[in-house]
């Protein structure tokens, strides 16, 4: 049976058993309220006040979100790009990539040791297919280049 979110409390309700899961940013938690049959002028309010609360926050959603991607594995260009299409403030979530501590030269060795084990690609086929792969992951094509040709990624 499905369960009403017709009053300030249900959608309340609602909000905190996300936030309860993982970390949410606002427009995604809003969406997900919606999707499940809350309207929009109780969900403003709502979410509002977990703000104010300190309940639901922009800086701890992208923190978590960043160190939960980098550490499968993923770069910079493609957490930024999953955090835009989340709706998030291209300020923020570039302040987001500086904060997070992580050194994305090692970040990409070690997804290349795993995938390839450390192997440099012996022909351009290859080489391709490396950089393919890394470049998907959401490195940058000048640490990817100078990585496939053994060089310093510093």
């Amino acid at each position: 049976m499905p369960v009403m979110l017709d009053t300030p409390a249900a959608v309340r309700r609602a909000a905190m058993d996300l936030l309860a899961r993982r970390e949410h940013g606002r427009i995604e938690l809003s969406r997900k309220l919606r999707s499940r049959g809350a309207p929009a002028e109780l969900i403003e309010p709502v979410l509002d006040r977990l703000s104010d609360e300190g309940l639901l926050s922009e800086a701890r959603y992208l923190e978590s979100f960043v160190r939960m991607r980098g550490n499968a594995g993923y770069g910079p260009l493609r957490i930024r790009e999953e955090l835009a299409q989340r709706g998030l403030v291209r300020e923020n979530i570039e302040q987001a990539l500086r904060d997070s501590g992580f050194d994305w030269g090692e970040q990409l060795r070690a997804v290349w040791m795993r995938k390839f084990s450390g192997e440099v690609p012996g022909d351009q086929r290859e080489r391709a297919r490396q950089g393919r792969f890394l470049s998907s992951r959401g490195y940058p094509l000048d640490m990817i280049g100078r990585l496939l040709r053994g060089s310093s990624l510093d």
